[in-house]
């Protein structure tokens, strides 16, 4: 009898944790991380692509800066000028005043590039990076450039102790390519002086 009892409390045993894990009535709750939905562009491949290669070309010229190369420098610079005025601002759904603005900023772009690759000295190379960087910021705001999120950084003395200046990253990483990793001065260790000011996001979810 008493073996008969403890068969039976057993397979109550059993039974109950067998429904307390696989039908508790609630459901597992899922911890894993949702996957992100992709970026979606309001524009065309046709204005995508060659501003995207315009960025890119920007960043190549920021990565010489940041080395002190200037014969890198020089080459990313008239790569720069090429992709800028490959860009179709025309085929923009966009204001006449807002096409007509970024038709100018990228003008701005291409006289600041040309100087760039002209100008032996690179500081002031520099100067000209820093004028051709807020022509650029501005001109992804102004067609409200949809692809990455575009970051405005900051370094606080790039021209001097109080002189400050900008450049756009597609990181939040600060890489500053006024200071670099081969100043005179400071050498390396004022290469992630600087902040973020500000951030363009205009990509659809």
């Amino acid at each position: 009898m008493r073996k008969g009892l403890l068969i039976i409390g057993f397979a109550i045993v059993a039974v109950a944790v067998y429904f307390l894990y696989f039908y508790s009535g609630d459901e597992k709750k899922d911890y894993s991380p949702k996957q992100q939905p992709l970026t979606i562009s309001k524009k065309s491949d046709s204005f995508n692509v060659p501003f995207n290669n315009m960025l890119n070309s920007y960043f190549e010229l920021k990565d010489a800066l940041v080395n002190w190369d200037t014969a890198k420098a020089n080459l990313a610079a008239v790569n720069l000028n090429e992709t800028i005025a490959k860009v179709p601002y025309e085929i923009l759904q966009a204001d006449s005043s807002i096409i007509s603005t970024a038709k100018n900023l990228a003008e701005g772009m291409i006289a600041e590039s040309k100087a760039i690759a002209g100008d032996p000295d690179i500081n002031e190379k520099r100067k000209s990076f820093y004028t051709l960087s807020e022509d650029l910021y501005n001109l992804a705001r102004t067609v409200q450039y949809d692809q990455q999120v575009i970051y405005h950084d900051k370094c606080p003395m790039a021209f001097g102790d109080d002189k400050e200046a900008y450049w756009i990253s597609n990181t939040r990483d600060i890489i500053n390519p006024y200071l670099g990793n081969k100043h005179p001065k400071y050498h390396s260790a004022m290469m992630n002086c600087g902040n973020v000011e500000d951030s363009l996001d205009f990509r659809s979810r």
